[in-house]
């Protein structure tokens, strides 16, 4: 669904970063027969458009584009191109579309964070060898569905559902590599639970020593260790950053094996999470406990009975 709130706020941030980048830009020269072609379209209007493409039920970006923006959308975009002269203007918005992303979508740490990955596989892996545009790209990984060839991202989440950060790597990386982690332990603090596929002693002395706390669940052949009833209920709440990535994949069309540019791939992962930031509904858990109500109710249904069943035996005739 289109919403002003969402093209405004898009807009906004895109003639401050071109005001702000115009300043330390080098000047580029134009020769003769060069720079004709004048864009119409905008950068924030490619923006909201591959945006609401991820909000929507389309399946297909060309049937959306040319039944929904070229003929709905039609008084909010009079100056839209064809859909391949658009498709090869997506590209330019790359850069835009990060910044807009890490500076105004991304949310805050609040002490209690998830983390997670999913796999982007690029294609079936009975087509591994005959693919050409991510060959020198993509690696071969494994992950609890099985092989893959693709990508890996790494997403990292609060209790509210806001996304925090994200990395995006080969599919054969690590999830508890060092260099995913020297990102995410910027801006994070507090307790950080993750499955049994983080547990190493070295990422916990390195996340320990940058104040954050990552809690696992144990493997198979671990011995067992003492843990707070808190730490194990909210490992339990792990529902949050598994939600949030199905909707990335369901929802959002994260994954597809359609891409024919790389530069279009990074941009469909940047609209995807872009598109996510802006649901009004949110997979979250609310930790805002009562303490007075909760001492309260406990005085009136456990002492105060045991209290009169005392008094009634001894002061009693």
């Amino acid at each position: 669904m289109f919403s002003f709130d969402i093209f405004c706020i898009c807009d906004d941030f895109c003639r401050e970063f071109d005001a702000e980048s115009s300043k330390n830009a080098i000047e580029i020269v134009k020769y003769r027969g060069c720079g004709k072609r004048k864009l119409e379209i905008s950068d924030s209007e490619i923006i909201i458009i591959l945006t609401i493409f991820h909000t929507n039920t389309f399946r297909n970006f060309k049937h959306f584009y040319l039944h929904c923006v070229l003929e709905n959308f039609k008084e909010l975009f009079p100056k839209a191109p064809s859909y391949s002269r658009f498709v090869g203007l997506t590209k330019r918005v790359g850069t835009k579309m990060f910044f807009f992303l890490r500076l105004c979508l991304l949310g805050e740490c609040t002490g209690i964070s998830f983390v997670d990955s999913t796999c982007i596989p690029i294609c079936h892996n009975r087509r591994i060898y005959r693919n050409k545009v991510f060959a020198w790209v993509a690696q071969r990984g494994k992950s609890t569905m099985g092989w893959f060839f693709g990508f890996k991202l790494h997403l990292l989440c609060n209790e509210r559902g806001e996304l925090l950060d994200f990395v995006l790597t080969k599919g054969n990386i690590d999830d508890c590599d060092k260099m995913i982690f020297n990102v995410f332990s910027k801006d994070i603090f507090g307790k950080l639970y993750a499955d049994r596929g983080y547990v190493g002693k070295s990422l916990f002395e390195m996340l320990w020593n940058n104040n954050v706390h990552i809690v696992t669940g144990l493997k198979a052949n671990m011995k067992n260790k003492l843990m707070s009833l808190w730490d194990k209920i909210m490992l339990r709440k792990r529902f949050i950053i598994e939600t949030i990535n199905d909707q990335l994949k369901n929802v959002c069309q994260l994954a597809h094996s359609r891409h024919r540019c790389i530069d279009n791939f990074l941009v469909n992962i940047l609209a995807a999470l872009c598109a996510y930031c802006f649901f009004d509904k949110k997979p979250a858990i609310n930790v805002d406990f009562n303490l007075k109500k909760e001492k309260t109710t406990r005085f009136v249904d456990v002492i105060y009975p045991k209290f009169r069943l005392v008094y009634s035996l001894f002061f009693t005739k």
